[in-house]
């Protein structure tokens, strides 16, 4: 795998590829960094940093995502409030020394291991249709009308967006976006929105003959789904 440096910000956050996300950035070594992508090719590895672990401890092997800055504000006091776009992923080497006053690393490219769209575009499907199901059940509890989320066609990165969307864990999404197999990511995925779904569509009935309040017939079950 070929080798490359990369401008780096650790952060306790984990930026996945397909996804967007904003930052805010306040430090002055990071509105350097800013600066500096901004007059480049806009890009930085954003790496994530456990809140208990030091940056220089960082160990080899750690994966990061390629983020490009797709707007940047910046504000009367200098700082800035940023949106980036994740790319691709890429492992950690080694920091390397420099001047500058934030990190820069060496790293290597991160990928998945190949798999056949055959195995792949079944459990995507399963997959979508359960985010659906706890989409609109969710949407149901806190009477919202929006549409529900997009989900990328790609396979490979549905899980991904589907994590963004729902309440975990950085440790969860960590894993996710450490895991090499698209599989792997989208049976973890299946697995939480199926212990999840059936509860809340559950919810979702009884809220809504609360709403009626005796005013005419119960919807059927799942009907506003």
């Amino acid at each position: 795998m070929t080798a490359r440096t990369l401008p780096l910000f650790p952060l306790p956050v984990v930026l996945f590829p397909g996804v967007a996300l904003p930052l805010h950035i306040f430090e002055p070594r990071y509105r350097r960094l800013l600066a500096d992508c901004l007059a480049g090719d806009r890009r930085f590895g954003l790496i994530f940093l456990p809140e208990s672990a030091a940056e220089h401890e960082l160990p080899r092997g750690q994966v990061g995502c390629v983020a490009h800055v797709e707007s940047a504000e910046t504000l009367p006091d200098g700082r800035s409030n940023i949106i980036v776009a994740g790319e691709e992923r890429f492992a950690m080497e080694a920091l390397v020394d420099s001047t500058l006053p934030y990190h820069v690393a060496r790293v290597t490219e991160y990928v998945d291991i190949p798999e056949p769209a055959s195995a792949l575009e079944p459990l995507a499907a399963s997959v979508r249709e359960l985010f659906a199901r706890v989409a609109r059940a969710a949407r149901v509890l806190t009477d919202d009308r929006s549409p529900v989320p997009e989900l990328p066609a790609e396979p490979a990165l549905l899980a991904y967006r589907i994590a963004s969307l729902i309440d975990t864990t950085v440790e969860m999404r960590y894993r996710l976006l450490t895991a090499r197999s698209a599989t792997a990511r989208l049976q973890e995925i299946a697995a939480l929105l199926t212990a999840a779904v059936d509860q809340l569509e559950r919810r979702a009935v009884v809220h809504q003959h609360a709403k009626q309040n005796g005013r005419g017939p119960g919807a059927a079950p799942g009907a506003a789904l």
